[in-house]
């Protein structure tokens, strides 16, 4: 049996699955949408790239922004400890204490206090162991203030002589305590008493 021209064309185009004519007509068509695609995957990749580029991210946080603020606007520097302690002081109403005050007071008392040495070693050479008027003129009249000035009793209330005799005179806050026994006088300052006098009852 003679198989019929079309169908063995039928038979041929059936065994190889396509028709080769049909595939070479379609390759342009393919190749040009292949390059496309290409051309519109580069050119959305370039515009993607370019916005993110350079560019960093905004936060936009409240801490972000109040930490830029405060750059931007400048905040004072924090006080120092002594800028602290004087404004303390002033808050308080209590003025600080100043090193030229000390060192005048200091100066005073030294100077009272060699003042009344230079009057009673001289009181001592000439009266070993003077009397209470003795002493009393000897430093009212070497410049004391006699409102400043205490001096004890040269005699004991039996009527006996005293073994020694002192003599203060008030100087701010200080003391300076001169005695005097035997012709031996001796001078130290110590710190006012509670009371104000420098000795104790009357």
């Amino acid at each position: 049996m003679r198989l019929n021209p079309s169908l063995r064309q039928t038979n041929h185009t059936g065994v190889h699955g396509r028709d080769p004519r049909s595939e070479t007509a379609n390759k342009p068509g393919r190749t040009r949408t292949a390059v496309t695609l290409a051309v519109v995957a580069a050119v959305l990749s370039g515009c993607a790239g370019g916005a993110t580029v350079g560019t960093p991210p905004i936060d936009s946080s409240p801490a972000v922004a109040a930490q830029t603020g405060s750059a931007q606007t400048g905040s004072p520097e924090a006080p120092t400890s002594s800028q602290s302690a004087s404004a303390q002081a002033s808050q308080a109403g209590t003025p600080a204490a100043s090193p030229s005050g000390s060192a005048q007071a200091a100066a005073a008392t030294d100077a009272v206090k060699q003042s009344v040495t230079d009057a009673l070693v001289r009181l001592a050479a000439a009266a070993p162991k003077p009397a209470t008027e003795q002493v009393t003129d000897a430093l009212t009249g070497s410049g004391v203030a006699p409102g400043v000035l205490e001096v004890s009793q040269s005699r004991t209330p039996t009527g006996l002589a005293a073994d020694s005799i002192e003599a203060a005179v008030l100087q701010g806050t200080d003391c300076i305590i001169g005695q005097v026994r035997e012709g031996a006088v001796t001078v130290t300052v110590l710190p006012v008493l509670a009371s104000g006098k420098c000795f104790a009852g009357s």
